[in-house]
């Protein structure tokens, strides 16, 4: 075998994968899982922030329209000889899909047959992309009537109202898809360009799941894969101040009841993989603790009749950005934002429950562990953390070894009111 293969294992959950560097600058994450569905993700670490960029040897950035990564995402499934990949996987039995995010772009199969036929399909066309002015025209399009419907949709446009309230400058601010202007600048020179960059082979990796074989894999990765160039480029983000843009924002549009959506900044990023994946527990804990069903502040909502079941968080915490969000409807969403501030200064002032982190770490490290019960949660967790220099299996340990201080801490340092920001979506009267 051509390829140095190395195993890393878990004692604590009883998971291992192989890991590979591939000759062609391809790393390849192999993880063995007894099930039905096998599944594969092919992804590049360019998502849509990265549209600021240069080569270490260039003394000036290239700046390329907003949506461009998300775009590409849309061209890579044309070929030359105008055979739809999609079909392509229909022969195998896959069902093949893709996505682009801020950090990101995976493309992804999930079958129960044909495996490595269908891993043939993926690597070859993810690696030749073909683009005239002419598809890129009709491309525009389509894409701008998916921005219009966005821009119709009042779920996305509380959250990317939200985000314009906590940063200023940072593209995460920006809609992935970009704007109808935006894209209308896209051309097929600068697909190409950011594919020849991007989509180089040492800026991406591999990530098989479920009943699959090292040797086969690399197999294929051997008869697709060319060698790449050395990967040179860096990606410019905005930098922020800690505290938000602005504090409100509001808009009318077609709902039967108020949304409202409170972000939280968060500008304390640790440049140690390690130490990002032990502050994502932290807010995996912590935003269960302070928003679940079993909360203080959502009893208080709820029993009174001022938020419904559709309530929602989450948060994500990475190098390059990090943020939560508390979303639902409300007949008063300015009495929910109130209550929540009120809670944070009680929570400050009084500190947190010790039987609530208790509660929530099990409920984190439940989740965590059942995340290896299907192929798909395993790569995309895989890639996830991969992408952010960390490691799915090394994540359980670090989450083992939260402590309540450990939460404690990032609650005082996280949950500032300068760092607060309401987006609210009202019905058109």
């Amino acid at each position: 075998m051509k390829n140095n293969v190395k195993v890393k294992e878990s004692a604590l959950v009883g998971e291992k994968y192989y890991y590979i560097k591939h000759e062609s600058g391809l790393d390849v994450y192999v993880f063995p899982k007894a099930l039905s569905t096998s599944y594969a993700l092919f992804g590049t670490r360019y998502g849509s922030l990265d549209n600021k960029f240069k080569s270490r040897s260039d003394s000036d950035f290239t700046v390329v329209p907003d949506g461009i990564a998300h775009f590409l995402e849309h061209k890579m499934f044309e070929n030359e000889n105008g055979e739809d990949t999609f079909l392509r996987y229909a022969r195998t039995g896959a069902s093949a899909n893709a996505y682009t995010s801020f950090n990101m772009t995976n493309y992804l199969f999930s079958t129960t047959d044909n495996f490595y036929e269908s891993l043939e399909i993926l690597l070859d066309f993810v690696t030749h992309p073909y683009f005239t002015e002419a598809t890129v025209q009709k491309e525009q399009g389509i894409i701008g009537q998916e921005i219009r419907m966005g821009e119709d949709n009042p779920g996305n446009r509380l959250l990317f109202d939200m985000l314009k309230c906590l940063y200023e400058k940072h593209n995460v601010r920006l809609d992935i898809a970009g704007t109808v202007e935006s894209i209308s600048e896209i051309t097929a020179e600068l697909l190409y360009k950011c594919y020849n960059i991007f989509y180089n082979l040492n800026n991406m990796s591999l990530c098989v799941c479920g009943d699959v074989d090292v040797e086969k894999t690399l197999e294929v990765c051997d008869r697709i894969l060319k060698k790449s160039p050395e990967y040179d480029t860096i990606s410019e983000y905005a930098e922020e101040k800690p505290s938000v843009y602005k504090a409100y924002s509001t808009r009318k549009m077609q709902v039967a009841k108020p949304l409202f959506d409170i972000g939280v900044k968060i500008t304390d990023i640790s440049d140690d993989p390690r130490e990002r994946m032990k502050m994502r527990g932290c807010l995996e804990i912590l935003n269960d603790m302070l928003f679940d069903r079993a909360s203080d502040l959502y009893n208080s909502l709820y029993t009174d009749g001022i938020i419904s079941k559709a309530f929602g968080y989450w948060g994500e915490h990475t190098k390059k950005f990090s943020l939560i969000s508390i979303s639902g409807e409300s007949g008063d969403p300015d009495e929910v934002y109130r209550r929540f501030k009120d809670q944070i200064e009680k929570l400050h002032k009084n500190g947190l429950d010790r039987n609530d982190f208790e509660r929530c770490f099990r409920v984190a490290y439940a989740n965590y562990v059942k995340g290896f019960d299907s192929t798909d949660s395993i790569a995309n967790g895989f890639l996830d953390f991969i992408f952010d220099d960390g490691d799915i299996l090394e994540y359980g340990e670090v989450l083992n070894s939260i402590t309540f201080e450990d939460v404690e801490d990032a609650f005082k340092r996280i949950f500032l009111e300068d760092r607060f920001a309401l987006s609210t979506v009202y019905p058109i009267d």
